[in-house]
Protein backbone atom coordinates (compact mmCIF):
# COMPACT_ATOMS: atom_id res chain seq x y z
CA UNK A 1 0.00 0.00 0.00
CA UNK A 2 1.15 3.93 -0.39
CA UNK A 3 0.32 6.59 1.21
CA UNK A 4 -0.90 10.26 0.69
CA UNK A 5 -0.31 12.48 4.33
CA UNK A 6 -0.66 15.74 5.72
CA UNK A 7 1.29 16.75 8.67
CA UNK A 8 0.59 19.79 10.41
CA UNK A 9 3.22 21.76 12.49
CA UNK A 10 1.94 24.16 15.22
CA UNK A 11 4.86 26.34 15.57
CA UNK A 12 5.96 27.33 11.98
CA UNK A 13 1.71 26.74 11.42
CA UNK A 14 1.81 25.07 8.54
CA UNK A 15 0.98 22.07 6.38
CA UNK A 16 3.31 19.44 4.50
CA UNK A 17 1.88 17.02 2.09
CA UNK A 18 3.71 13.88 0.64
CA UNK A 19 3.59 10.21 -0.31
CA UNK A 20 5.11 7.48 0.65
CA UNK A 21 5.19 3.25 1.48
CA UNK A 22 5.22 3.35 5.62
CA UNK A 23 3.77 6.66 7.27
CA UNK A 24 5.15 5.63 10.29
CA UNK A 25 8.75 5.41 9.24
CA UNK A 26 8.17 8.49 7.53
CA UNK A 27 6.77 10.57 10.26
CA UNK A 28 9.60 9.33 12.21
CA UNK A 29 12.19 10.84 9.72
CA UNK A 30 10.48 14.10 10.06
CA UNK A 31 10.29 14.45 13.33
CA UNK A 32 14.20 13.38 13.62
CA UNK A 33 15.12 16.32 10.88
CA UNK A 34 15.22 13.88 8.01
CA UNK A 35 14.08 16.35 5.82
CA UNK A 36 15.42 19.85 5.13
CA UNK A 37 12.07 21.02 4.55
CA UNK A 38 10.60 19.71 7.72
CA UNK A 39 13.09 20.02 10.23
CA UNK A 40 12.37 23.57 11.35
CA UNK A 41 8.95 22.71 11.90
CA UNK A 42 9.44 19.46 14.47
CA UNK A 43 7.36 18.28 16.11
CA UNK A 44 4.93 17.29 13.01
CA UNK A 45 1.83 15.85 13.92
CA UNK A 46 -0.23 13.53 11.05
CA UNK A 47 -3.04 15.34 10.55
CA UNK A 48 -4.77 13.56 7.60
CA UNK A 49 -3.87 10.13 5.22
CA UNK A 50 -5.36 8.22 2.48
CA UNK A 51 -4.52 4.61 0.97
CA UNK A 52 -3.69 3.62 -2.47
CA UNK A 53 -2.92 0.51 -3.88
CA UNK A 54 -0.36 2.22 -6.27
CA UNK A 55 2.83 4.35 -6.16
CA UNK A 56 1.26 6.21 -9.18
CA UNK A 57 -1.74 7.11 -7.73
CA UNK A 58 -1.02 8.08 -4.13
CA UNK A 59 2.02 10.52 -6.66
CA UNK A 60 -1.03 11.70 -8.33
CA UNK A 61 -3.27 12.69 -5.31
CA UNK A 62 0.43 14.11 -3.63
CA UNK A 63 0.53 16.41 -7.03
CA UNK A 64 -3.35 17.33 -6.80
CA UNK A 65 -3.28 18.13 -3.19
CA UNK A 66 -0.26 20.32 -3.91
CA UNK A 67 -2.20 22.73 -6.39
CA UNK A 68 -4.59 25.71 -5.48
CA UNK A 69 -7.66 23.46 -5.93
CA UNK A 70 -5.77 20.57 -3.70
CA UNK A 71 -4.79 23.35 -1.09
CA UNK A 72 -8.72 24.82 -1.14
CA UNK A 73 -9.82 21.29 -0.64
CA UNK A 74 -7.21 20.44 2.74
CA UNK A 75 -8.78 24.23 3.61
CA UNK A 76 -12.41 23.23 3.45
CA UNK A 77 -11.61 19.66 4.57
CA UNK A 78 -8.79 20.48 7.76
CA UNK A 79 -9.73 24.24 8.33
CA UNK A 80 -8.34 23.98 11.62
CA UNK A 81 -4.77 23.21 10.33
CA UNK A 82 -4.86 25.58 7.24
CA UNK A 83 -1.64 28.25 6.39
CA UNK A 84 -1.21 30.45 9.68
CA UNK A 85 -4.39 29.09 11.68
CA UNK A 86 -4.11 28.83 15.34
CA UNK A 87 -1.63 26.83 17.40
CA UNK A 88 -3.47 23.40 17.72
Amino acid sequence: MFYVYVLWSSCLRKRYTGSTGDIKKRLLEHNRGCNKFTKGGIPWVLVHSEEFSSKEEAIKREKFLKTGHGRKWLDETLPEFRKGAGVV
